[in-house]
């Protein structure tokens, strides 16, 4: 029996000289625990090395993969036929016996021997020292983790990151430098602000022109459109502004130089960036574009950090102060972050807005794992992606009705109002209104009903019957009651008077 060993020097094949040793897998290790011992079990028949680190590779990753390569098959032709082939790999061994007509085993006791073997493998391949085998599989490591990693330098999205933001602080310092001009040369032309609304063709004006006096002169037709460049010449003769010397006007000249070649720049990085996305992540630049994609990139740190991040992340990433302050004041959460900048939310309406980003949210979860975990660099999953999000948009916003296998069963509900459909001709002509077939039906009151209202005008009757008597009476009492202190305060005077008669007599009579 032969066994295959494989190293990061090239291939063995050992004869394993006491075959009865492999019943006994217990006791195997102990056979190997010095080189003495190892020999009398195995003995190197064959070694195959490798030429260089790429054989190297090749080989290692087509084991890993659990092929048959090609120097390993014209290794076993030439060594191991009419042999019975003792293999580390089930699958392999299928693939060698199919293929090249040997037999092969697999079993514990082997993958025990192979252990021993490993432990003792200097002493048992002669000629390759210790010195030799660990750089060789060091680099081999190195080499088969950057295959397995997929490394490529296509694939590094740092260069994504920090494009990402050198655009964004060139679009600062450029909108910076461009209101700068306009102030600046506003003091000698400042109509022309009002006219040229574009920085960059304001710049180039400003340079080709150099002061209001050369405008009607100059031909401005590589710069500006025919009716903005008759407005500007019309407005620099009658121009309000001042004069400037011609020190003022080359420094004004030199900004614009910064200004053009600042914009120049910004285009080339963009491209540059284009070229990026569409290599490392394309199923992304397809559903949001190359800017917001870019930024979503740089928000996550990575393309593999921002593959770990949910839909629901995903949807309101760079809108984490919006949301905390949310959750903190107990308000609504923000519905979308970067990704509101991509075009298919741009698209719908304001009411839609929210679904639709949840939509694409989700859609570019899918879309960020492909690119990169994923093996292909087309983007079909992008493109289908987003032709379901713009079918969604187009169901939400009513241009396409639903399925007719949609519908609910059971009793028919009434059809819901469709705006679109009014205003057009109806299906079936409508059916127009008889005046001659009115009937006027006498109106029959119910007895309860009757009864009830009956009674409740004799309610509303009986206060007012009541309501008399029991005002007369209140007048009698009180007219009683005026009576009895009338007639007190009249027998009162008749007293008072009384005694003073009585007391002017017996005055008299004293007198007398």
């Amino acid at each position: 029996m032969l066994l295959l060993f494989e190293t990061a020097a090239g291939y063995a094949l050992f004869k394993v000289l006491k075959e009865d040793k492999l019943k006994q897998v217990d006791d195997l290790f102990n056979d190997f625990t010095s080189l003495e011992s190892a020999q009398k079990v195995v003995k190197l028949k064959a070694f195959s090395k490798f030429e260089n680190t790429a054989e190297a590779l090749a080989a290692a990753t087509a084991l890993v993969d659990s092929k048959l390569g090609k120097g390993l098959k014209k290794f076993l032709k030439k060594h191991a036929v009419d042999e019975e082939l003792a293999v580390l790999d089930k699958k392999l061994g299928g693939i060698v016996q199919e293929k090249l007509g040997i037999s092969c085993v697999y079993s514990n006791a082997i993958m025990e021997l192979s252990r021993g073997i490993r432990n003792q493998l200097q002493g048992l391949i002669s000629g390759l020292g210790g010195t030799d085998l660990r750089p060789m599989s060091l680099g081999l490591s190195h080499s088969l983790s950057r295959y397995k990693l997929k490394f490529s330098p296509d694939k590094v999205d740092t260069m994504i990151v920090q494009a990402i933001g050198l655009l964004d602080d060139l679009d600062k310092e450029l909108n910076t430098y461009a209101m700068r001009v306009r102030e600046w040369y506003g003091w000698h032309f400042p109509e022309m602000t009002k006219i040229v609304s574009d920085n960059i063709q304001y710049a180039k004006a400003v340079k080709l022109m150099g002061t209001r006096d050369n405008a009607a002169k100059l031909d401005f037709s590589g710069i500006l459109d025919e009716d903005v460049e008759s407005h500007l010449k019309d407005a620099a003769m009658i121009s309000m502004g001042t004069e400037i010397s011609g020190e003022d006007l080359s420094n004004i000249h030199e900004l614009c130089d910064q200004v053009i070649e600042l914009s120049e720049y910004r285009g080339q990085l963009f491209d540059y960036l284009r070229s990026r996305m569409n290599a490392i992540a394309p199923n992304l630049t397809v559903l949001v574009g190359e800017l917001v994609g870019a930024r979503l990139i740089s928000h996550a740190g990575s393309l593999i950090n921002l593959a770990k991040h949910p839909a629901s992340t995903v949807q309101i990433l760079g809108a984490e102060k919006a949301l905390f302050r949310a959750l903190k004041t107990k308000h609504e959460t923000p519905k979308y972050g970067l990704i509101y900048h991509a075009s298919l939310i741009g698209q719908s309406g304001p009411k839609f807005k929210g679904k639709i980003s949840r939509v694409l949210a989700a859609k570019c979860a899918l879309a960020i794992r492909v690119d990169a975990l994923g093996d292909s660099a087309d983007a079909s999953i992008g493109i289908d992606a987003r032709a379901k999000v713009e079918a969604r948009l187009r169901q939400l916003e009513g241009k396409v009705l639903a399925a007719e296998g949609a519908k609910p069963t059971g009793k028919e509900q009434p059809a819901k109002y469709d705006k679109s459909k009014q205003g057009g001709a109806l299906a079936t002509q409508a059916r127009a209104y008889n005046a001659a077939a009115d009937v006027a039906a006498p109106v029959q009151e119910k007895e309860k009903k009757k009864k009830k209202r009956d009674a409740e005008d004799e309610e509303a009757e009986a206060p007012a019957v009541v309501e008399e008597p029991k005002k007369k009476k209140k007048k009698a009492a009180e007219q009683e009651a005026d009576g009895e202190a009338n007639g007190e305060k009249k027998k009162k005077k008749k007293e008072k008077k009384e005694k003073k008669e009585k007391k002017k007599k017996a005055d008299s009579d004293d007198s007398d």
